[in-house]
């Protein structure tokens, strides 16, 4: 045990102060969320800090991530125990999926941490979730991303980063892909979850091998199915994508009959302009619906894996020039949960 931690500030709430009615972030030389980490919980820790960026998740190009992700990169994991990256929760699952994968080997724990309010507002959790990540790091010997966030009247959860979910609409709270979380922060103490669907401590603790899909694309529309979708409007005649997401319904539907709402019918117009359509998520064991029958003969499917997570993928082959399909296969950190 090093007894030392370094830490990545990059902006977010978790960065930010009240400002009468408005929220902007903190310009500091100073870590606020140290001063009262170390107020809170005391301890010896040696913090070392960076600050790559200071900017509002919401606002983040891929250029930032290049920055965030260089800042990782320089860090000589050697001399630390663990990394902390503080984020924006707008933003921190695809970062959190991004780095899952091109970071899938570091031999030590990065975690992220993030705060719903600033750390003024008497309801944030920002510095108990700093203080978990800090205690989940000194519990472990293995390497990986996580990312560390308490819910309203929850203990806090240790989430695998490359299974983390999308936000809850207004509440802003995070859970793991099928609500099975990796574990959790009870007394002071990282209690790992046993669910079936989680890795093993010598899986984490075994080497993986680097993901070769380093570099990010925005050549992608992405469209959420719901009721009277209408795909007559995604036209595409004068900027034409390289790939297109369709997240499906859970159950891996999406309405094939009809004229304007039917999928059928939009897979042909892409297939004529040789644009690759990728659906997300299906689950491999489940029976496939009568609508649903031949659509993943028709067009590239995600098996198994969160639509965040297959987003992050597509992302990345079409940046790096990879094929999609060989992306969506690999398990680089966990993520597949078959």
């Amino acid at each position: 045990m090093k007894n030392r931690i370094c830490v990545i500030f990059t902006g977010g709430t978790i960065g930010s102060c009240v400002c009468g009615e408005r929220v902007d972030l903190r310009n500091e030389d100073k870590s606020i969320l140290i001063e009262m980490y170390r107020e809170r919980y005391k301890g010896s820790i040696q913090f070392d800090e960076l600050r790559p960026l200071n900017i509002l998740s919401e606002n983040v190009q891929p250029y930032d991530l290049e920055i965030m992700a260089d800042c990782v990169r320089g860090v000589n994991t050697d001399d630390y125990d663990g990394i902390i990256i503080t984020h924006g929760t707008d933003t921190l699952c695809f970062t959190a999926n991004l780095f899952s994968q091109i970071f899938c080997d570091i031999k030590i724990p990065l975690v992220f941490v993030s705060a719903l309010y600033p750390l003024d507002d008497e309801r944030s959790r920002g510095v108990e979730n700093f203080a978990c990540a800090v205690t989940f790091i000194r519990s472990v010997d293995y390497g990986g991303i996580f990312v560390s966030f308490q819910n309203h009247g929850e203990n806090c959860k240790i989430h695998l980063a490359s299974r983390l979910v999308a936000a809850t609409q207004i509440s802003g709270e995070y859970n793991s892909i099928l609500n099975v979380h990796f574990g959790e922060i009870f007394n002071g103490a990282f209690i790992y979850n046993k669910d079936t669907l989680n890795p093993t401590i010598n899986q984490l603790r075994a080497e993986r091998k680097p993901c070769s899909a380093q570099k990010l694309c925005m050549d992608l529309v992405t469209i959420q199915a719901h009721s009277l979708l209408n795909f007559d409007y995604y036209r595409f005649t004068e900027v034409k994508p390289k790939a297109i997401m369709v997240q499906l319904y859970h159950s891996g539907t999406v309405c094939t009959e009809g004229k304007e709402a039917n999928f059928k019918n939009f897979l042909s117009y892409c297939k004529n302009l040789g644009i690759e359509v990728v659906i997300a998520t299906v689950d491999s064991r489940a029976r496939v619906y009568g609508s649903a029958v031949g659509l993943a003969e028709m067009c590239t499917t995600a098996y198994d894996i969160s639509f965040e997570m297959a987003t992050t993928k597509v992302l990345l082959a079409l940046g790096s020039g990879k094929s999609i399909d060989e992306e969506l296969a690999k398990n680089n950190f966990f993520e597949r949960l078959r």
